[in-house]
């Protein structure tokens, strides 16, 4: 039987979590914190715990400080990040502090399930969206503690494929080829970058672009 602990400062949640783990037999729960405070203290009491689902944003102590607490503590217990947000940030703290895998909150029961298995077998569970963020930060790292603050910019998947393959020197024809587009539809997507982030020119469309870690 595998023993879980869910920390979520959002009752409804909790419960959802509670309804998404009913399915499989070979979970039980064995308690609840409302923030990384009280599941510090928990663990204090019970520290016979397999595996923590964990969310982020909490009052009193967050799922990050909590996360490197207990890793510091109880190291073999597993932690995945159980929440709503996917910024670079929150990722790049999580994996830092030492959080086993990373899933947001409308991942499905069977998926949350696997993820579990997986993380208590020594994998690294993540959402697709995550590990993809994963990579690029590991690509393009970020020194959080002194980067500037990042603008909100709003691309499309396909404006972000553009712009990818325009920072590799590609000419339009070559993306039109690889994206199977029309170079016109290359054009209009690279003008529609370019408005979108304010600037005149590929290079700066590019370094404004990995400042703002969307490539």
């Amino acid at each position: 039987m595998i023993k879980i602990a869910i920390a979520d400062d959002n009752s409804f949640l909790i419960k959802t979590i509670q309804e998404k783990l009913s399915f499989f037999d070979d979970f039980t729960i064995k308690f609840t914190a409302v923030n990384g405070a009280e599941m510090v203290e928990k663990l204090e009491k019970n520290h016979a715990i397999d595996l923590i689902l964990m969310d982020i944003e909490m009052p009193v102590m967050n799922g990050i400080d909590a996360t490197y607490a207990i890793k510091q503590k109880f190291p073999q217990i597993k932690i995945i990040m159980l929440t709503v947000f996917d910024n670079d940030e929150n990722i790049f703290k999580s994996i830092k502090a030492g959080a086993d895998g990373y899933l947001l909150k409308e991942v499905n029961p069977n998926d949350l399930q696997q993820g579990i298995i997986d993380t208590l077998n020594g994998g690294a569970t993540m959402t697709p969206s995550i590990a993809l963020k994963t990579l690029k930060l590991f690509r393009n790292p970020i020194d959080f503690e002194s980067a500037a603050p990042q603008e909100d910019i709003q691309l499309t998947a396909r404006e972000i494929e553009v712009l990818e393959q325009l920072s590799k020197g590609l000419k339009y024809h070559l993306i039109a080829e690889n994206l199977f587009l029309s170079v016109g539809t290359i054009r209009k997507h690279i003008e529609n970058i370019y408005a979108k982030l304010q600037v005149h020119n590929k290079l700066e469309a590019i370094q404004k672009a990995k400042n703002n870690n969307l490539i």
